[in-house]
């Protein structure tokens, strides 16, 4: 078992855990398809996203009629947590399940409560998708790559909500997109964006078109896939403006992949320096300025000094 108090930001290579995060993803796509089965639509599809809590990840409280209930991924002890806002409570463990068990355990624990919710059973966002309730080909669960993964998970947290203290326009809450299985944070420019061409595998054109509907710098963690196959920071600008790409960012070891067009920042890099939060501050600060440089942002009405605890802010 790995100390985390004494490694706050642990390895995790992507290969050593790839099943069971296979299996984590598909399981956090089976509660955010529940939350979003239940809640009105909101900008940018912000209503979808799951949150870090001091034990993992919690959907927040979903409206059902004129109840209430919350699912909570328990990544310390291992197990998935209903409540409801009258008083009742359901959990299991989650070691021991495939997709189609664990959607069959928290359809039939919901329906234990009175709630009764139908989803999409088709995964999002990625290739040869399986229907939750058939998938029993992913069922893996290595306790030790998830207690890490949380750990990073609550790091990340931290170190982007400091950042976002900075930003007076309009900016998006510190959250998990299910579908792409990344923590998040984005920034707007105000101003409108041309449509967004789709063409997100598994993912309805609708949903990206009105997503991106206003122009963003957005920054974000998640394991590695695809042509990043390790876990790493990223950042992006859309539309990508003139001279993004080549501007120069304050990270060590940070590029721009022609691939995903988004700067990429290995998580390795941030873990090993001497001060892993001002290298992932220096990346996110230097990205954002990229973006909006090169898009001629109003900068100086968006932007404020960064918060500090217990002081207000000068206006």
């Amino acid at each position: 078992m790995t100390n985390l108090s004494q490694n706050p930001w642990p390895e995790l290579p992507t290969a050593a855990w790839r099943e069971t995060y296979a299996t984590l993803h598909l399981w956090t796509q089976i509660i955010g398809k529940i939350r979003l089965a239940r809640s009105p639509w909101l900008n940018h599809s912000w209503h979808v996203a799951l949150y870090v809590t001091a034990r993992g990840l919690t959907t927040s409280p979903i409206p059902h009629g004129v109840r209430t209930f919350q699912i909570d991924f328990d990544l310390i002890d291992h197990a998935l947590r209903i409540s409801t806002g009258d008083g009742a409570r359901r959990e299991f463990a989650l070691s021991g399940h495939s997709v189609a068990s664990f959607y069959a355990a928290v359809m039939g624990t919901l329906a234990e409560l009175g709630i009764i919710i139908a989803i999409d059973e088709m995964p999002n966002e990625l290739p040869e998708p399986i229907r939750f309730s058939q998938d029993n080909r992913h069922a893996s669960y290595d306790t030790d790559a998830v207690r890490r993964f949380f750990q990073i998970l609550t790091n990340v947290d931290r170190v982007f909500k400091q950042f976002r203290t900075g930003f007076l326009g309009k900016a998006s809450p510190v959250h998990f997109f299910w579908g792409s299985f990344d923590l998040a944070v984005t920034r707007f420019s105000g101003r409108r964006a041309p449509l967004h061409p789709g063409g997100v595998p598994h993912l309805s054109d609708d949903v990206a078109c009105e997503a991106y509907s206003h122009e963003v710098s957005s920054a974000g963690f998640w394991p590695g896939s695809g042509p990043i196959d390790f876990p790493a920071f990223y950042s992006y600008a859309y539309p990508e403006p003139p001279g993004f790409r080549t501007t120069r960012v304050r990270a060590a070891s940070a590029f721009f992949s022609e691939a995903l067009g988004e700067f990429i920042l290995p998580y390795d890099a941030v873990r090993a320096a001497a001060n892993p939060d001002q290298m992932l501050l220096d990346f996110l600060q230097s990205t954002y300025e990229a973006a909006a440089n090169a898009a001629q942002w109003d900068r100086g009405a968006l932007e404020c000094a960064p918060g500090q605890v217990g002081v207000v802010r000068q206006i």
